[in-house]
C-alpha cells in the first residue's frame, strides 16, 4: 500500500483513533489474517463464525501492526469504524487516485476468471510490476484487499470481480475504476440467485458499463463466441476487441488441437500476426482464457511473439483449478475441486476424457470424482441429472458422486443404456477416498471437482499423498 498515517487513514475510513498516535506511519500492508501482518501495517478485524478478530488486535500490534481497524475498542492502538468492510473499501478506493501510472485491469464471467487472471499476471509481469489477487479475492472482501497491495510502482493491476447479485460489480468498479475490463462468458453459475442467464448478463455487463470511453483508453475485451458477452458491446462507450474462435475476432484461435495429455496447442491470430502457440495447462476451455488474457498484454504493450513464449511457460497459480500430480504408480489426480458450475464441469470431464483416451492403449481407466454444484436453485436436479449423462456421454469408466445433493448425476449416468461405466453413491469424502484407494489401478486418472462447499480437495490431497506404487486394485464399486 501507498505510505500514509494513522491520522490520514482515520479520516479517510471516517474512524475514531483509539490508543494511538495520528502520526504514525503505516508503511506496511493491510491484513484480515493476523499471522500475516507485517511491519508499520494494518489489521483488519473481523468478526467470524469461530473466532473474533478482534482478539487478536493486540498481539497483532506486538507482531509490528501500526493498528487494527476495529469495530469495536479494543486495549491496542486502533482506528475505530462502524463497518470494516466499507472502511476497507474506503481506503481502497482514497488508493487507487494515488496510483496515476497503475493501469486497472478488471475481469469477470461465469467461470474461468481465476484462471484467465492468473495467465494475465503471467504476462503482464514481464512488462512490469503487476498485482493480481491470490487465489479467488473477487468480492467485497477480497476486492478492496487486492487494490491495497498495489504500490506507486505498480504498472498493473489485475483485479477479479464476481457477483451474487444485480449491482455488485458495479460496486467493486466504482471502488477501483478500470480501463480494461474482460467478459469471459454467462453461464449458469449462482442461477439460483439470478433466476436467469440474462440476469447474470446484466450483472456482468456492469464492468464494461464501468469503462472509459475508448477516447479516454477504454477497452471491452468481450467473447465473440458467447452471444450474450458479445452482445454487451452495445453497453459501453470503450472500444470494443473481441476475443475467440469466431471469423470476427480481432484475437483469435484457429487450428486447436490437443495433445495426449490434454494440452492444448493452437494459431494466435492477433495484430496481423499469425504465431503458434502451446498451452502447458491441461484443458481446451484454457484456450478462451490465454487469448482474453492475450488481447489485455496486446493493448498494454506485449507482441503476439512476446504472448507466444509466456504462453508456453504458464503453470497454474490458483490451487485447486486443474492442478494435475502424477504419482509414482502412474495415476494422475487432476484436482479442481476448487468451485464448479455446469460448464466448467463439462469443461473439466471433456479433460478427463482426453487424457483417459491418450492413456486406454495401457490400460488405463478414468475416474470422476463429483460433487453437487450449488446456487443452482430450482434447476439443481436437472441440471445435476444433465451432467451425469454426459459422464456417460463421454465414456468416463468410473463416477463417484459425493453426498445427497450430487445423486441426481450418478441417476443421470446410469439413465444412459449404451454406457459401460459404473456409477457409485457415496455419502462423504472418506467413503470416497476408501473407495479409489481400493479401486485405483497404476495409470488410471482421476477428476474431483465439486462446489466449493463440498470441500473435495481432501480427496485429491489424500489420494495424491498416497503415492504408493503398489495400488492395485479391482475396481467395480456398487451403484
Amino acid at each position: 500500500m501507498i505510505e500514509l498515517t494513522l491520522g490520514e487513514v482515520a479520516a479517510i475510513v471516517h474512524g475514531r483513533l483509539a490508543h494511538a498516535d495520528a502520526a504514525t506511519p503505516v508503511t506496511g500492508s493491510v491484513e484480515f489474517d493476523s499471522r500475516k501482518v507485517t511491519p508499520g501495517g494494518l489489521f483488519l478485524a473481523l468478526p467470524g463464525e469461530r473466532v473474533d478478530g478482534h482478539d487478536y488486535v493486540p498481539g497483532a500490534v506486538e507482531h509490528g501492526a501500526a493498528a487494527g481497524i476495529v469495530t469495536h475498542p479494543v486495549p491496542a492502538p486502533s482506528i475505530e469504524v462502524a463497518d470494516g468492510f466499507a472502511a476497507l473499501a474506503a481506503l481502497a478506493g482514497a488508493v487507487v487516485p494515488r496510483l496515476p501510472d497503475t493501469t486497472v485491469i478488471g475481469v469477470t464471467g461465469s467461470a474461468g476468471k481465476t484462471s484467465t487472471k492468473d495467465l494475465l499476471a503471467h504476462l503482464l509481469g514481464a512488462l512490469g510490476p503487476t498485482v493480481a489477487p491470490p487465489g479467488s479475492y473477487n468480492n467485497e472482501l477480497g476486492h478492496p484487499y487486492t487494490v491495497l497491495r498495489a504500490t506507486p510502482k505498480t504498472r498493473f493491476l489485475v483485479l477479479e470481480t464476481s457477483a451474487r447479485g444485480i449491482g455488485h460489480i458495479a460496486y467493486l468498479t466504482r471502488i477501483a475504476p478500470p480501463r480494461i475490463g474482460v467478459v469471459l462468458n454467462v453461464g449458469s453459475a449462482h442461477l439460483g440467485e439470478f433466476g436467469s442467464r440474462e440476469a447474470i448478463a446484466q450483472a456482468k455487463g456492469e464492468l464494461v458499463e464501468a469503462l472509459p470511453s475508448a477516447a479516454d483508453g477504454g477497452v471491452a475485451v468481450l467473447n465473440a463466441d458467447d452471444p450474450l458477452v458479445a452482445a454487451m458491446a452495445v453497453r459501453t462507450q470503450a472500444r470494443v476487441v473481441l476475443v475467440g474462435r469466431a471469423a470476427d475476432a480481432q484475437v483469435r484461435a484457429s487450428d486447436v488441437e490437443l495433445d495426449d495429455q490434454g494440452r492444448a496447442s493452437f494459431t494466435l491470430d492477433a495484430a496481423g500476426e499469425a504465431v503458434p502457440v502451446t498451452l502447458p495447462l491441461v484443458g481446451e476451455h484454457h484456450v478462451a482464457n490465454a487469448l482474453a488474457a492475450a488481447a489485455v498484454a496486446l493493448e498494454c504493450g506485449a507482441t503476439p511473439q512476446d504472448i507466444a513464449g509466456l504462453l508456453r511457460t504458464a503453470t497454474p497459480a490458483s490451487r485447486w483449478r486443474m492442478e494435475t500430480t502424477e504419482r509414482a504408480d502412474g495415476v494422475v489426480v487432476i484436482n479442481d475441486a476448487y468451485n464448479a458450475n455446469p460448464e466448467s464441469m463439462r469443461a473439466a470431464l471433456a479433460a478427463l476424457a482426453r487424457v483417459g483416451a491418450g492413456r486406454a492403449a495401457g490400460g488405463a481407466r478414468t475416474w470422476a470424482v463429483l460433487g453437487p454444484m450449488a446456487e443452482l436453485g430450482a434447476d439443481a436436479p436437472g441440471e445435476h441429472h444433465a451432467l451425469g449423462r454426459h459422464v456417460a456421454e463421454l465414456g468416463i469408466a468410473q463416477l463417484i458422486t459425493v453426498g445427497d445433493e450430487a445423486r441426481a448425476l450418478a441417476d443421470g449416468a446410469a439413465a444412459q443404456d449404451s454406457w459401460d461405466g459404473t456409477a457409485t453413491r457415496v455419502p462423504d469424502t472418506a467413503a470416497a477416498v476408501e473407495l479409489l484407494r481400493g479401486g485405483l489401478r497404476p495409470g488410471d486418472v482421476v477428476l474431483v471437482k465439486a462446489s466449493r462447499s463440498a470441500s473435495l480437495e481432501r480427496v485429491a490431497d489424500a489420494i495424491t499423498e498416497d503415492d504408493r506404487s503398489d495400488v492395485q486394485g479391482n475396481g467395480g464399486g456398487a451403484g
